[in-house]
């Protein structure tokens, strides 16, 4: 293939074959092509589209992203090769894969106030959080079905127990009222206006503002850390049956005639951190992660209640994840702009593996994408959310949407970056191909 242009002709050539793991009609043809060294992503994106335009005369260009022995191109490949040692002599095998942006800007979801939690677990739906003391339900942008009334402060956390519930959905939320409160609602129900729910149990025990809260994978329990630097553990169950150790009662609420709400207490409660828990994880039955402001991501066997791990990192910590590969990379952002991975199976754990570093203040938010090893998405006080990719250490790409803080960030329907901040919008950021 020829390629005009007077910088082009400047420019060395070399020997390229592309090829793609993505099917048909993403392929093209496996011979190899000159094409001029000082390309980008963007004139080999180029080149691609022009490559399958041939093939398909009703193709519709698409951006693309290249790796090269693993590694996503983000400069010209005469610098990439140069930097990498890689000689420009030989045929270069080029991988393309779509590019991860979000197509598509969805109009905001208005809230009263900051939007402090998001959770986007269950493709049929998105639960906020609010400074107003109110958990919200979306079913898409602008089309809230659910309002969550009972807490009397700021809700700070919120998690789905049953993300793959497709009628009933059980939620718990976490507040700055020391409680953590449990909730039930139907998706199927017809809603031609917000309807108001109350939860069905509350958990009280914390001694200060709970933070954060995450149900176990069975959603039999939960757990949240707060102010007062201590984990609790709750059941969710609805009913106190023999052998239960969690004391219950009924009680009635007082604007509702007839409704009845349990009450829990901890089944126990772990202790060790000296500050804040800002955030716990707990991804497997005996496993739960935390990290707090005392500057430290603590690994927790349920069982025995015991600290079994400790990642020590020099700053304060506002959130904690789990993912990448086999699940077990670590995750961590808090009071500085650089984004942490850590793998615990190497030795020297508290040396992070990734460190990304293009926020340009505190991160307030980070999630792993479930389906890929590779890719993430942060939030920062700076307003922006990044998109990351593991194989670069440049943002793939940076949302602008919201105009100050933003204070949490999720995944939603596996295409989709939902968040929240202080301009009180849920945005949606959707098309986004992984």
């Amino acid at each position: 293939m020829a390629m005009d242009g007077d910088a082009e002709e400047n420019s060395r050539r070399v020997q390229a074959r592309f090829v793609t793991k993505l099917n048909p009609p993403f392929k093209v043809p496996a011979t190899s092509i000159a094409i001029p060294s000082n390309l980008t992503r963007l004139g080999l994106s180029t080149i691609v589209n022009n490559l399958l335009q041939a093939e398909n005369s009703d193709w519709e260009p698409l951006p693309f992203d290249f790796l090269i022995d693993g590694e996503l191109v983000r400069m010209s490949l005469e610098k990439f090769l140069l930097a990498k040692g890689i000689s420009a002599e030989k045929i270069l095998e080029i991988e393309y894969i779509k590019a991860v942006v979000p197509r598509k800007e969805q109009e905001p979801s208005i809230h009263d106030d900051w939007v402090s939690a998001v959770d986007g677990s269950s493709p049929g739906v998105i639960l906020t959080g609010c400074y107003d003391g109110l958990g919200r339900v979306w079913k898409a942008a602008g089309e809230c079905t659910h309002i969550l009334e009972g807490h009397s402060s700021a809700i700070t956390s919120a998690s789905i127990i049953n993300p793959e519930g497709e009628e009933r959905v059980t939620v718990a939320t976490a507040s700055k009222d020391q409680t953590v409160r449990l909730w039930k609602f139907s998706t199927e129900e017809p809603v031609n206006s917000r309807l108001k729910i109350r939860p069905f149990k509350i958990l009280r025990g914390h001694k200060a503002s709970v933070q954060s809260v995450s149900a176990q994978t069975s959603g039999d329990m939960v757990c949240s850390g707060g102010w007062d630097c201590t984990i609790s553990l709750w059941q969710t169950n609805e009913i106190n049956t023999e052998g239960d150790l969690v004391p219950i009662k009924k009680k009635k609420t007082n604007d509702q005639a007839g409704e009845s709400q349990l009450e829990g207490e901890a089944v126990s409660t772990l202790v060790g951190h000296t500050q804040c828990v800002s955030s716990v994880k707990w991804p497997q039955r005996e496993t739960i992660y935390s990290a707090s402001w005392d500057h430290s991501i603590r690994r927790w066997d349920v069982e025995t209640g015991k600290n079994v791990l400790d990642i020590f990192c020099g700053k304060s910590l506002n959130c904690l994840d789990l993912g990448g590969e086999s699940s077990m990379l670590i995750v961590a952002g808090g009071s500085d702009p650089i984004l942490r991975i850590w793998d615990p199976r190497k030795p020297g754990t508290s040396a992070p593996v990734f460190q990304f570093s293009s926020h340009t203040s505190w991160i307030s938010a980070c999630k792993w994408h479930d389906k890929s090893w590779f890719h993430l998405v942060s939030a920062s006080y700076d307003g922006k959310v990044m998109l990351w990719d593991l194989r670069t250490a440049w943002p793939l790409a940076v949302i602008d949407s919201h105009k100050d803080k933003v204070l949490c960030a999720d995944w939603w329907k596996g295409d989709s970056v939902v968040s929240g901040g202080v301009d009180s919008k849920l945005r949606i950021s959707s098309g986004i191909s992984i």
